[in-house]
């Protein structure tokens, strides 16, 4: 597929996991793509530029959008895909880390999209996909913090969606469930016994299986894609069931 061949593609939290994926998944269907994150432990693959970049704090963001656009001459695609995890019910997280976490996952995209807005508004085929989460749809256990970051992302999402709806921007979200990526795999390796806590995160899924950021990113690439003009304001489950189906 060619579908974004010509459109520069910018992805937030983009050396790895889900991040890393989507910009390979962009690159192989014709983007120029830029990676934005904050550190880097490899190159990555195919993008045309990396850039570091903090989406906590406001001059690092807006200094990383000023040299996409000023290297590649154009911002299409958005994804504000950065974002931190955080564990525990609601008495387990202090101020600091409500604060932080809040920044970097709902704030972060506020401040990605602004600094982008400019390029965007002069693309024909602007888009933007945030990664939300099954969080924001149903309750898990010792995801306090982190369900009310994504809960945010995905009220932003239907508002951004409609403000931007008359320039010609559409705005979408994904909504992965547990997947295997890079955060998870810490989680794990903190649990007292990861093969158990690994076990648990794969039948609470229907599909008794994580998600793999390869698929995640693909939902992310339809969403994004020019061929669906029409969709805005819209979630999409990549979740393995969990959000929608129970079995036995």
């Amino acid at each position: 597929m060619n579908d974004f061949e010509g459109l520069v593609a910018v992805v937030t939290g983009g050396a790895s996991g889900i991040g890393a994926a989507t910009a390979a998944q962009l690159r192989d269907r014709g983007a120029t793509v830029a990676v934005l994150d904050r550190a880097y432990q490899a190159v990555s693959q195919g993008a045309a530029l990396e850039v570091p970049c903090d989406v906590a704090d406001r001059q690092s963001t807006d200094a990383a959008i000023g040299i996409v656009g000023s290297s590649l001459g154009a911002i299409d695609i958005l994804i504000n895909n950065a974002g931190i995890g955080a564990a525990g019910d609601v008495s387990q997280n202090d101020d600091a880390e409500w604060h932080h976490v809040l920044n970097v996952n709902v704030i972060g995209v506020a401040r990605v999209t602004r600094a982008a807005l400019p390029f965007l508004l002069k693309s024909s085929h602007a888009s933007i996909v945030n990664t939300c989460s099954v969080v924001a749809d149903i309750g898990l256990p010792q995801r306090a913090l982190y369900s009310a970051s994504k809960g945010a992302v995905r009220s932003l999402t239907f508002a951004m969606a409609a403000d931007f709806i008359k320039q010609g921007i559409r705005v979408n979200a994904v909504t992965p469930g547990t997947a295997d990526t890079p955060w998870v795999q810490r989680l794990l390796a903190a649990a007292p016994d990861a093969g158990v806590a690994a076990a648990a995160l794969r039948a609470r899924q229907p599909m008794g299986r994580l998600v793999t950021a390869d698929e995640i990113a693909f939902a992310i690439a339809y969403l994004a894609s020019p061929l669906s003009g029409a969709t805005t304001g819209t979630t999409l489950g990549v979740d393995g069931g969990l959000a929608g189906i129970r079995v036995g």
